[in-house]
């Protein structure tokens, strides 16, 4: 066997000289390197395989195309010398109802399986019967019809009777063999197969690292990139990461796609330009001048947590730099980044995540939330990645995958995760450690172009406001017990790691509540003059307003305490104010509204 030859082919090589029947399922439709270190079609592999392992005869059958892989007086001699064999060479063979082969109408299923029958039960001639897309040749399980049943039958029949060599000779040599190929999942009746140990299955997976390897080397030269190819190279060893969960299939089409553009591309435009019909990738656009901006961004949404912003930002610098797994990581399959969120509600945890949503992505709509507190029953799971085939819905995919689906680059904001139920959690650990979930259409989303953040509120109400030191350090070593000893999840924390666990602060600077209470301000002004064409809302004291304001807010609340405060103080006197002059809102138009405040309270004067 050559050095190449895969697990799946090796292996059937092996049980093909063991069994009288196997099923071949999974990635059927796919390339595969045959024992000749050539890659050729998985129907051709086999076929090699089978004829250099000794089999006179390599016959493929489908119910469109009925018998292939032999010529028409091949099948014939065929079922001749069977009828021969049993009924002695005098006998009269026109006068025989075979099962023979014309070129004006193809055998039909029960002809083809009573002639596997014969060649089993006299075993003359070692004959490899393949049917093939198997899985489109039985029915619903509970639903077989008459003829169906037939088929079965006939199968299980020419199984069991079949001859069994008696002589260590015989044993050396092939016997004739029944082949099923199914297209994804083995859709057979298990009836015939389980508990059977006549029957034998083979899995063929998506191709491994090596594979591909040798995929894209057989086909180095004719790729159009700037790129070049060479064994040991790093432009190698990126394509090889980049084109996981790919076929060799794909990696064909992605040598045609490269030689349609009209100049060479880089190997990760190419990849997101196959995967995703985008040129370029966002994550191009992150390079070292855009990094050095990261922080002032993200503190001008983000008021008051410092600290958790220069973590963020140190983050996405050990990324950049290829230390973490954001840029240029050889994991390019897992997301790019995975923070953990943890403080007291309020603080800026989500408004953050939408924050970093817009800086890498130009749209804070790529910000995809989830509030975990709607899965938090044992059978939510199928809400995130779709029922399962023949449940209700099953058609209809899930949430997070087809969101995944229709937008690979985008953030995956999961808020509150420690109400989701544990089962959850699980898939959260595939997603981190391989980066990809099969939704339940059996279809395999990649999370590799994603960024995650998990928040949650844990022990929110057992740390007190103190020193910043001390806040994150008890806020961190509340989520370890709850992960290692409520949730008995510790390997989600691992997946997560324990420098991404980054804790906000109570918000206890009078300055910075200030701070949140002036930028909610803003789309205020912009509404008063969409609405009600106001030119501009000005305070007689603008600061010393927002100090009697933010003097009302309860600090255990943070920044939604400042709205809360503001909507009772301010927007629902306004908004009063307006309703009575809505009815001749004309001198509104193009003036000054004035806000005159009275201790508390505030009033409202035209200018």
């Amino acid at each position: 066997m050559n050095e190449y030859i895969s697990s799946w082919l090796e292996n059937f090589e092996r049980q093909v000289m063991i069994r009288r029947a196997l099923i071949i399922s999974g990635n059927i439709i796919d390339f595969s390197f045959n024992r000749y270190n050539r890659l050729v079609p998985i129907n051709q592999a086999i076929t090699d395989s089978l004829k250099a392992q000794g089999f006179s005869h390599v016959v493929f059958y489908s119910r469109l195309s009925g018998v292939s892989g032999v010529s028409t007086d091949e099948w014939n001699n065929l079922t001749q010398a069977i009828i021969q064999a049993e009924e002695g060479e005098d006998y009269d063979i026109e006068n025989i109802d075979s099962p023979t082969l014309s070129n004006n109408a193809p055998i039909s299923t029960e002809d083809f399986f009573a002639t596997v029958q014969q060649v089993m039960t006299n075993d003359s001639k070692k004959v490899a019967f393949v049917v093939d897309w198997s899985n489109y040749l039985f029915g619903q399980v509970n639903a077989l019809s008459d003829a169906e049943r037939a088929w079965l039958q006939q199968i299980s029949t020419s199984l069991r009777d079949a001859e069994q060599p008696n002589s260590p000779e015989a044993m050396d040599n092939p016997q004739s063999i029944l082949i099923f190929l199914c297209s994804g999942n083995i859709s057979l009746p298990p009836s015939i197969y389980l508990n059977n140990p006549l029957f034998a299955e083979i899995s063929i997976p998506l191709p491994t690292m090596q594979e591909r390897e040798e995929a894209i080397l057989a086909k180095q030269y004719h790729f159009n990139l700037q790129e070049t190819l060479d064994r040991g190279s790093k432009a190698l060893a990126d394509f090889v990461t980049l084109t996981d969960t790919l076929t060799l299939r794909d990696i064909d089409n992605l040598v045609r796609l490269s030689r349609q553009q009209r100049s060479p591309l880089i190997l990760q435009n190419l990849i997101s330009l196959y995967r995703y019909g985008k040129r370029q990738s966002p994550w191009e656009k992150l390079n070292y001048k855009r990094l050095k901006e990261a922080k002032n961004i993200l503190e001008h949404r983000v008021k008051g947590q410092e600290h958790a912003i220069d973590a963020v930002n140190k983050i996405l610098i050990r990324a950049y730099t290829g230390l973490s797994g954001l840029q240029h990581s050889t994991k390019a399959r897992t997301p790019k980044g995975t923070l953990f969120f943890v403080g007291p509600t309020g603080v800026g945890k989500t408004e953050l995540a939408k924050s970093l949503a817009q800086f890498l992505f130009g749209d804070e709509d790529a910000c995809i939330r989830f509030d975990m507190s709607e899965f938090n029953h044992e059978h939510a799971d199928q809400r995130l990645i779709g029922a399962p085939p023949g449940y209700v819905g099953f058609e209809e995919g899930g949430q997070l995958t087809n969101a995944v689906k229709a937008r690979p680059f985008s953030l995956l904001l999961f808020d509150e995760i420690e109400k989701a139920h544990p089962r959850i959690l699980d898939k959260f650990l595939q997603i981190l450690e391989d980066g990809r979930l099969t939704d339940g259409k059996g279809e395999t989303i990649s999370f590799a172009d994603t960024f995650i953040v998990f928040t949650s509120n844990i022990g929110a109400s057992e740390v007190q406001p103190g020193e910043p030191q001390s806040v994150a350090e008890q806020f961190k070593q509340l989520v370890q017990e709850h992960f290692r000893n409520k949730l008995n999840r510790p390997e989600l924390l691992g997946r997560i790691g324990e420098a991404n666990i980054i804790p906000f602060n109570f918000i206890q600077d009078t300055n910075v509540l200030k701070s949140i209470a002036r930028a909610k301000l803003q789309p205020l002004n912009e509404r008063l003059k969409e609405k009600w064409n106001i030119d501009s809302l000005e305070f007689e004291d603008e600061d010393r307003a927002l100090e009697s304001l933010v003097s009302q807010v309860n600090q255990q609340h943070g920044g939604r305490g400042v709205l809360n405060v503001l909507t009772k103080s301010l927007f629902d006197p306004l908004a009063e104010f307006l309703f009575e002059e809505s009815e001749n809102p004309q001198p509104l138009y193009g003036k000054t509204l004035y806000v005159v405040q009275a201790g508390k309270t505030f009033d409202f004067e035209i200018k």
